[in-house]
């Protein structure tokens, strides 16, 4: 039997489920987030993308791991438990940059934590036992970028693929709604998850004596898990193959050897069509929390009233995990459903005419689009940043935002993701156009200025971005009120000195453009920054790199601080370590001011933590 209505929120008790007439849903998920019905939330989009496909859906949100009971609210799903840690990984989500414990998650009611560390691996383990005899597919962005042997940057070790320690049939990889569907309609047609080894953006696992017979063309064998735990070199070889394989046209078929298991990953599922992104969209989210919550949920609050135009991004910032998770093809959506999606906001409460946003990864990439994508993918020796074969769809992008302000009950669209400055034309008219749609900042991500940073990271040269600030700055003439540059900037990212983090505060100290927006490094799995982090070399090169840690990254984050008087220790000792004493004084241009007794400080702090 199919339900084809969607119901208006999907079930999260026993009697929700049972007033649609349902004994026993198809398939169950769990997530480490709240359950809010709005497309920027997994558990809404892909079970609705599955009632869609014809299969009943019920979400277990935030299950109290220390009590089996919670888990098993709906009894046995008919087909399989999907199993997803969240929007954030928990580790990502639980911890700060300097490994101590957040206090709160935007992701959960009154932004109170409930996910457990390694949320994959506890769920998992917890359904097994529980449910022995069901299969569990798990997914979402910690499992998704933990489906190699990776760096953990929170136990400061190489672990094993998530799939190799979790009881689970299956691993999802990247945004997951064609492969999450394929595996619905198979497990239905009576084939086991456990043995569907075919299907894009997947990754599976067999014992180590059934990969002797292992009969795939173009398979490539990656160093095994012992020897990336144990040599860098060899932790960097498999990280290159790993990143050339995510194109989902040309990439191979990967397996890694780890001791109890074989791991493989099948290609990537192929880019979404723009029909496919409109039918995913256009489901009927009701942009609201779940009624069973009391409290907000505080990662609703900024996007309840923004859209998604496009998925996707061929930035390819190192440090970014996007190319290995929604892949760098563009996938945009039409102007038609974006636009049906705004109009709808007039009929919810507590829209005010307001649209927060209308973007994806890099707001001004909707509609990019380069003829190689559709039969070759993103090229492996070339940045899509500077090829001339890229065709733009900014100019869309901006009559888009025009036409939407136009509709019934729409005061203002706003961009409120943020806008790739290298992507945006320099002509004055232009800017004044996309000024319109600017809510008093400008949000750029140049995150670093100097040629070896910025090299390292992938990122434009900070000459490109010192050329937009200018030709920002000469748009703002006469203007009232004005709009401000708000730069994203980073410390602690691997190839970055001391020298380099002082070089970058006397930059944003002549060009007057001091923030707080200032991200410290954290190396998260799978991304070719925290390869660098964990190995001190860098993938490409094969050559060694400086590695900030431990001192060295408080002291970097504090010089861009500089004018916080709560820094002024880290910064005097940064100052004096790069031999710039010449920024300690009252003069002009100085950084901090001199005072014997802030280096008292400095020095006793430094010989209390050597």
């Amino acid at each position: 039997m199919t339900y084809p209505e969607q119901p208006h929120f999907l079930p999260v008790t026993r009697e929700e489920l049972q007033a649609l007439g349902i004994k026993q849903p198809d398939i169950i998920i769990i997530s480490g987030d709240a359950y809010v019905d709005h497309p920027s939330f997994a558990s809404a989009l892909l079970g609705r993308v599955l009632w869609n496909a014809g299969f009943t859906v019920a979400i277990i949100p935030q299950p109290d791991y220390r009590n089996p009971d919670s888990f098993r609210v709906f009894g046995k799903p008919r087909l399989f438990f999907a199993i997803s840690g969240g929007s954030v990984d928990s580790m990502v989500s639980n911890y700060t940059a300097a490994r101590k414990k957040r206090s709160d998650d935007a992701y959960s009611p009154g932004g109170i934590p409930k996910r457990p560390d390694r949320v994959i691996l506890v769920y998992s383990d917890l359904v097994h036992r529980l449910f022995p005899d069901i299969p569990v597919i798990i997914g979402g962005i910690e499992a998704s970028l933990r489906r190699f042997a990776h760096y953990d940057y929170w136990s400061d070790s190489v672990r094993q693929s998530v799939l190799a320690d979790a009881p689970a049939d299956l691993l999802v990889f990247g945004m997951g709604e064609t492969a999450l569907c394929t595996i619905a309609k198979k497990t239905d047609n009576g084939i086991k998850p456990e043995n569907m080894h075919d299907i894009p953006g997947t990754t599976w696992k067999i014992p180590p004596k059934q990969a002797e017979d292992l009969n795939i063309p173009d398979l490539f064998i990656l160093p095994q898990y012992s020897d990336v735990k144990d040599n860098p070199h060899d932790f960097s070889l498999a990280h290159s193959i790993i990143a050339k394989n995510q194109n989902p046209f040309t990439g191979k078929t990967l397996m890694q050897r780890h001791p109890k298991t074989v791991i493989v990953q099948n290609p990537p599922s192929l880019p979404l069509k723009t029909h496919e992104m409109d039918q995913i969209y256009d489901l009927p989210y009701q942009r609201e929390k779940h009624p069973s919550y009391k409290e907000e949920i505080p990662a609703l609050i900024p996007v309840r009233f923004s859209v998604i135009s496009h998925r996707g991004c061929y930035g390819n910032c190192n440090f970014c995990a996007l190319s290995m998770h929604q892949g760098s093809i563009i996938q945009s959506r039409s102007r038609e459903s974006i636009l049906l999606e705004i109009a709808s906001f007039q009929k919810m409460s507590g829209f005010s005419g307001i649209v927060s946003d209308v973007g994806g990864p890099s707001a001004n990439m909707y509609m990019d689009f380069c003829p190689n994508w559709e039969k070759k993918g993103v090229c492996t020796d070339k940045e899509c940043t500077r090829c001339p074969s890229l065709k733009t769809g900014i100019y869309g992008y901006l009559d888009l935002l025009d036409e939407a302000e136009k509709l019934p009950g729409v005061k203002h669209v706003y961009i409120g993701s943020g806008l790739r400055y290298d992507l945006i034309p320099t002509d004055q008219d232009f800017l004044k156009k996309i000024s319109r749609h600017i809510s008093g900042q400008m949000k750029v991500a140049p995150e670093h200025i100097t040629r070896t940073v910025t090299k390292t990271m992938n990122k434009p040269a900070g000459e490109v971005f010192d050329q937009f600030r200018k030709v920002f700055e000469k748009s703002q003439e006469g203007r009232r009120p004005r709009q401000y540059l708000v730069p994203y900037l980073m410390s602690g990212h691997p190839g970055c000195t001391i020298a380099d983090m002082i070089s970058l505060a006397e930059y944003l100290r002549d060009k007057g453009l001091y923030t707080e927006q200032v991200q410290d490094f954290t190396p998260t799995p799978l991304t070719t920054s925290t390869c660098m982090y964990a190995t001190g070399l860098n993938p490409s090169t094969g050559k060694p790199v400086h590695v900030p840690k431990g001192r060295e990254k408080k002291i970097q984050r504090a010089i861009l601080h500089w004018r916080n008087s709560a820094h002024y220790s880290l910064v005097l000792e940064g100052l004096t370590i790069a031999g710039r004493k010449d920024l300690i004084g009252n003069k002009a241009g100085c950084l901090i001011s001199a005072r014997k007794s802030g280096e008292i400080r400095a020095k006793r702090k430094k010989n209390q933590n050597p």
